[in-house]
């Protein structure tokens, strides 16, 4: 018999709420924790019954700032929960920062008890950094991913909007936490209650752990031209060994000067520099989300040369990587 079948009983009678408590980290997102708790509040109001609780737990168990400013007084600190319980740790900017050895360590005693745990937003830097999804499938924000799949290579990362992994929970952020709770809902009392929930919350397009994060890339760069998002895609797929433009031109049958027409047209740039950008950025995000050295840094994004790569870093942020790095520190943000 499952954890939720022990809670609703086979025939469906409700035997003792569903309890998650979220651990919310120093600057956690507020976003991703709202789209959480709240169809949790919604499904209880919609049941008519308390089918759902929840506790807000932190490191010294008495109050918590969110990036936006708001503060939370906290139920619980870092102490023993129930082993059905559900840990959902709320990440957001400087994770790295918030994620202390002592939250590290009740993390890893609670899942060593049997408890599940989920990730929101960056909170799956937790998780990860505490080593309960190596070997496991999840997600975080778009943005950090490069950064994260570099420093947890155990973890099989993923583009989807949530994932859900036996008892590894996460999700990518934002209103990604609407998808997998409704989808929590849907598996505890059925998808008619999840639906309810949904249209109160005016959500019409709810999210499978298939679809993925990020727009389309014609919708990113507001061109629905299909050779265009076809070569667009082979640069992401091809960061860290280069692809040339003969080559990307070749492959979707095209020539180089059509290829090139086609950029300037579109992007009022060529292949060439919007595939330098495309390294740039990702270079950039490593340097403010890992501890990497700016050689490997420069490495992963295709240059061979450190010194070249820091001139075209220069060029394109007006700074240099160890600069980049200095000042900004290792963050992970959304």
């Amino acid at each position: 018999m499952t954890i939720t079948q022990r809670r609703t009983g086979l025939a469906g009678s409700q035997v003792s709420p569903r309890r998650f408590v979220f651990l919310l980290l120093d600057k956690f997102t507020m976003m991703s924790f709202a789209g959480a708790i709240e169809p949790l509040r919604i499904a209880n109001r919609m049941a008519g019954r308390t089918l759902y609780g929840w506790l807000l737990a932190g490191e010294g168990g008495e109050s918590v700032t969110c990036s936006n400013g708001a503060s939370f007084r906290l139920d619980i600190g870092l102490e023993d929960i129930d082993r059905e319980d559900t840990i959902l740790v709320c990440g957001g900017v400087d994770v790295q920062k918030a994620t202390s050895r002592a939250i590290l360590n009740w993390l890893r005693r609670e899942a060593r008890r049997g408890v599940a745990v989920g990730g929101l937003c960056t909170g799956s830097w937790a998780l990860a950094k505490a080593g309960l999804l190596d070997g496991r499938k999840a997600t975080i924000h778009w943005e950090n991913q490069d950064g994260f799949s570099e420093e947890f290579t155990e973890v099989t990362l993923s583009k989807s909007v949530f994932v859900v992994d036996g008892n590894r929970l996460s999700t990518a952020g934002g209103t990604a936490s609407l998808d997998l709770m409704l989808k929590l809902i849907a598996n505890d009392h059925g998808e008619d209650l999840a639906n309810a929930v949904a249209d109160q919350l005016i959500y019409s397009a709810i999210r499978t752990d298939r679809d993925t994060q990020r727009l389309s890339i014609p919708t990113r760069i507001g061109v629905r031209h299909p050779k265009l998002a076809q070569v667009i895609g082979m640069m992401e797929a091809a960061i860290e060994e280069p692809v040339s433009p003969s080559e990307l031109a070749e492959d979707v049958g095209m020539s180089t000067r059509q290829l090139e027409r086609l950029f300037r047209r579109y992007l009022n740039r060529s292949p060439k520099r919007y595939y330098m950008e495309l390294r740039l950025q990702k270079a950039r995000n490593l340097l403010m989300q890992t501890d990497m050295s700016v050689i490997n840094v420069a490495l992963a994004c295709g240059f061979a040369s450190p010194s070249h790569f820091s001139k075209c870093y220069r060029a394109q942020y007006n700074t240099t990587p160890y600069r980049e790095r200095g000042t900004q520190g290792m963050r992970l943000s959304v």
